[in-house]
């Protein structure tokens, strides 16, 4: 397993406790908070999804592994700064988990005891409906990876038309079953996607071609899962921000020397996508993608949740600014 060492911030510390008070902040308006006489009993987080839920990598050998270096790693680490209990659940499946296999409409590769991810969220929800404080989830980014043939970078329209109606309509019925399933007042909080696929930038000009229509095509679908978020009063993880998806304009000189767009470049420093073979081109993030992806996460419970309007701000400093260190490469979409 591919074990990397995470890597260090010049105030990081300072960072994660301001990150860690944002989550205070949330999970106190949750259930957890009904019962102070609980004391040091469990409190859970449940993380959903696909490979990013479980935090895959490849190994030398390019293997593909679930780590503890993943965004739920780090949103775990950081909630237990003020929530020391917290205990990290991970249903998510690691082996290619589409919005259709999660909720059971075709087989999912991973096994579960109640036949998908859904119904074993369903399940633990319903086991643990007052300990629960947080709930994320990333799906769908497999139902449109399918549709772009990685060899030759083909792309199917008609894959890409029917996944555009699909996936969201399946994510909807997953979102309304959790939410049935969790306490009322459980934050669950949904992501969107970066764009592996930018890597393909660096072929030249066929390859920047199919750089700019993938981001087209990803854009275009984050757009709908987010309106399926939306429609479930859920926010939404801005991955695709953080990752700067969009930010062909700005130049970035990557190690070997080449400038490159910003988003190229961070699909090459917080992905696999640029490393050489066996362990190269992967769609997973690094270690460094993750936190990205983690801040974006909290980035998103803030903003739900308006901490920095309420008494955290005065007794925190400016969280906004945390954040920016958190994932400075964050530009509007």
């Amino acid at each position: 397993m591919v074990a990397p060492t995470r890597p260090h911030r010049s105030g990081t510390r300072p960072v994660q406790v301001m990150l860690a008070l944002a989550l205070l902040v949330t999970f106190g308006a949750g259930p957890a908070t009904a019962a102070p006489s609980s004391g040091r009993a469990p409190r859970y987080y449940l993380s959903l999804g696909d490979s990013l839920s479980r935090g895959v990598q490849p190994d030398a050998n390019g293997q593909n592994h679930p780590t503890d270096q993943g965004y739920a790693d780090d949103l775990a680490k950081v909630g237990r700064l003020v929530l020391p209990q917290l205990q990290l659940v991970k249903l998510g499946c690691e082996t290619e988990e589409t919005t259709a296999s999660m909720v059971g409409l075709v087989p999912s590769k991973c096994p579960y005891d109640h036949g998908s991810q859904l119904a074993e969220a369903e399940v633990f929800l319903r086991a643990h409906r007052d300990a629960t404080v947080l709930v994320t989830i990333d799906i769908g980014a497999n139902d449109l990876s399918r549709c772009l043939d990685r060899a030759t970078g083909a792309i199917d329209p008609a894959c890409v038309q029917a996944t555009f109606q699909q996936a969201p309509a399946n994510l909807a019925t997953i979102l309304a079953r959790l939410r049935a399933a969790a306490e009322p007042r459980v934050p669950i909080v949904g992501m969107n996607f970066y764009d592996p696929f930018l890597a393909a930038w660096l072929q030249g000009p066929d390859g920047q071609a199919l750089a700019r229509l993938s981001v087209q095509l990803v854009t275009q679908y984050n757009d709908l899962l987010e309106a399926a978020y939306q429609g479930a009063g859920m926010p939404v993880a801005d991955v695709q921000a953080a990752f700067s998806t969009t930010n062909f304009t700005d130049l970035v000189t990557l190690a070997d020397g080449r400038q490159v767009p910003v988003n190229v470049a961070r699909i090459c420093q917080w992905t696999w996508m640029c490393a050489l073979p066996p362990q190269g081109p992967n769609v997973h993030g690094r270690p460094e993608g993750y936190w990205v992806m983690a801040g974006a996460f909290v980035a998103a419970l803030v903003q739900a949740h308006r901490v920095d309007d309420g008494p955290l701000a005065g007794r925190s400093g400016h969280l906004g600014a945390a954040l920016h260190h958190l994932h400075p490469a964050s530009t509007a979409r």
